[in-house]
């Protein structure tokens, strides 16, 4: 039965034309498998059979391909948007996932003979004209205002058309008393009239504002030469308050032209883009997406489906593009430009700043809504942005630590599922090196702790990390490889002043996004292995502090002295208590004789 469906879909290979197109992989039930685009139909699909994938799920896929349709289309361009729209409609199990951020708000001009102007969330409305989705509800809001200023859209709900206007159907309401609206209703204002105001509106919707400001310029002239001052002035106010808007509400690059402008954040499986239109110079809307990997796809092919999700949306791609990376695709009539300096850089740089937001807010809402899901995907990144062979599920840390260059002290912290394990912290005093040495140091820890659990047959990690840089790094490697642990623990230093990451074998020191989870999370690990050291540094002087004060009282002995450090932090906490506080601890006899014998003796030394 395989064999024989394996032959039916080569036989579907043969035929396929040399033309730029959209195919799609069904299973042997006749679900979707993937959808892709290709510029060249035959050889993109033959290249799955001839082709020895070394990613499993490609081997899988192509395992179960059952039946395959394709759809010829005129372009590159059109072949993306198709594949786009089908990967939406029917979300086949192989391609990448999409999530766009749908709560943006968009502006419509709905399809009616007096259209209405206004904000929706989403796109149901049939044959309406949609504008954005804008970065901001305020963004929105700022143009409805400048609408309101400008031009008097109806508000009602009323179907109006010409026809009923006539029979006097319609009556003017509040709006029309107020000056908000001129009553195209009862006949007040023409069609051609109101249409003209909308597509006044449609310009500035699409960034052309320059064309609206020339407009109103001619037409105050005209009212002015009249003598016609009154309505010279409205049309003046109209022209300032949109200039104001120009100025004030849109992001603009005066001296570009049109562009559309794309950036990608890669983390792991996860991809993040963002898009923005720029006609005229200005920014006129932006929208970002999240994209999850399934088929280990490359920068430039998760692009490239960003592209599709984006155009879709809007009339046509414009002719200049700027990426953030070299695109091979050739798609007709667009030119792709990495900036690299000046005014387009500094749009791409914008982009990629809505990216790198949207980005942590996705990262925010998996992590409050499933945190083990957020977990995996993170470990998950670790091990993609250090080169791991697995994830690291447990993770240990070593920090080297001496008071004055003398007890010299070294920290282990342990952390499982990237959450720290506290109970499994250790604290090794240092004992075959004497001065401060932290490479020896490092050395002798990290080989103490792990022949130990050899010996004991526990856990060991997959990720160790040492605070230091490559000395530090080398020391530790040296212990793991007299345990025979070198292939089995992935080590890597972090040095303080850069956040350089070093790996054994490679001299070229990683450095990790900034303001990316992994960094944090490396950072995180190696601040507590720092404060647990500290923290008994400190711990061992109040110790000693303690003992020193009250070693010479009667009666107080070594068991005692514990028990009063561990209740009390310092012998000011202690003078600062009253007698009901040592009786809560050591009973009510006994409490207030060292209460008594404790104020006492510290007082005299004071």
């Amino acid at each position: 039965m395989l064999e024989s469906l394996r032959e039916d879909v080569m036989k579907e290979v043969e035929l396929l034309p040399h033309l730029p197109g959209v195919y799609q992989f069904f299973d042997e039930e006749g679900k979707y498998l993937y959808v892709g685009k290709a510029k060249d139909l035959k050889k993109r699909v033959s290249s799955y059979f001839q082709k020895e994938h070394s990613s499993a799920k490609l081997k899988l896929l192509v395992k179960k391909i059952a039946r395959i349709e394709t759809i010829v289309v005129h372009s590159p361009i059109d072949a993306l948007i198709l594949e786009n729209n089908l990967i939406k409609q029917h979300q086949p199990k192989y391609n990448v996932l999409l999530r766009d951020d749908k709560t943006y708000p968009w502006i419509v001009i709905t399809d009616e003979e007096f259209p209405r102007v206004i904000k929706t969330r989403d796109r149901q409305l049939k044959n309406a004209e949609y504008f954005g989705p804008y970065p901001s509800v305020r963004m929105v809001y700022s143009l409805l205002d400048i609408f309101k200023k400008l031009f008097f859209f109806r508000t009602c709900n009323l179907k109006l058309n010409e026809k009923d206007i006539q029979k006097g159907k319609f009556k003017a309401c509040v709006a029309y008393q107020m000056h908000r609206c001129k009553a195209p209703c009862i006949g007040l204002q023409t069609r051609d009239e109101y249409l003209q105001m909308v597509q006044r509106a449609r310009q500035i919707l699409r960034g052309k504002i320059k064309p609206v400001l020339l407009e109103l310029e001619r037409e105050m002239k005209e009212y002015a030469e009249r003598w016609d001052f009154e309505k010279a002035h409205e049309i003046k106010e109209k022209w300032l308050a949109l200039h104001a808007y120009q100025a004030k509400s849109i992001v603009s690059f005066p001296g570009l032209g049109n562009l559309d402008v794309f950036s990608l954040i890669r983390e792991g499986e996860y991809a993040y883009a963002n898009f923005l239109r720029v006609i005229e110079g200005n920014v006129i809307l932006g929208q970002s997406m999240e994209l999850k990997s399934k088929l280990e796809e490359t920068n430039e092919e998760l692009l490239l489906i960003a592209m599709g999700h984006f155009w879709s949306m809007v009339d046509a791609p414009q002719q200049e593009v700027l990426v953030p990376f070299a695109i091979e695709a050739d798609l007709e009539g667009i030119t792709f430009i990495v900036p690299k300096r000046g005014d387009k850089k500094a749009l791409l740089d914008l982009s990629f700043k809505n990216a790198e937001s949207f980005k942590e807010e996705q990262q925010k809402k998996r992590q409050l809504v499933n945190p083990e899901a957020y977990v995996e995907d993170l470990l998950a990144r670790v091990q993609a942005e250090l080169g791991m062979n697995e994830k690291p599920y447990h993770i240990e840390c070593f920090d080297n630590s001496n008071f004055q260059g003398k007890e010299p002290v070294a920290s282990c912290v342990v952390f499982k599922m990237a959450k720290p394990a506290k109970s499994e912290y250790r604290i090794f005093n240092i004992k075959s090196v004497e001065g401060p040495n932290d490479f020896a140091s490092m050395k002798e820890v990290v080989y103490r702790r792990y022949k130990r659990q050899l010996e004991e047959g526990k856990e060991l990690p997959q990720l160790v990390i040492v605070d230091g840089g490559k000395g530090q790094l080398h020391a530790a490697y040296e212990a793991i490889s007299l345990l025979g642990l070198q292939d089995k623990i992935f080590l890597i230093g972090i040095a303080k002043r850069l956040e350089e990451i070093f790996r054994v074998n490679d001299p070229i020191p990683l450095y990790l996004n900034k303001k990316g989870d992994v960094l944090k999370l490396i950072q995180k690990i190696r601040d507590e292995a720092h404060r647990y050291a500290i923290k008994h540094h400190r711990n061992r002087r109040n110790r000693e502090v303690f003992k020193s004060k009250l070693i010479n009282i009667p009666g107080l002995g070594e068991k005692t002295l514990i028990k009063l450090y561990e209740i009390f932090d310092s012998i000011d906490q202690m003078l600062a208590s009253d007698v009901t506080t040592f009786q809560q601890h050591f009973g009510e006899k006994k409490g207030k004789t060292l209460y008594e014998k404790i104020h006492a003796h510290l007082k005299t030394q004071a």
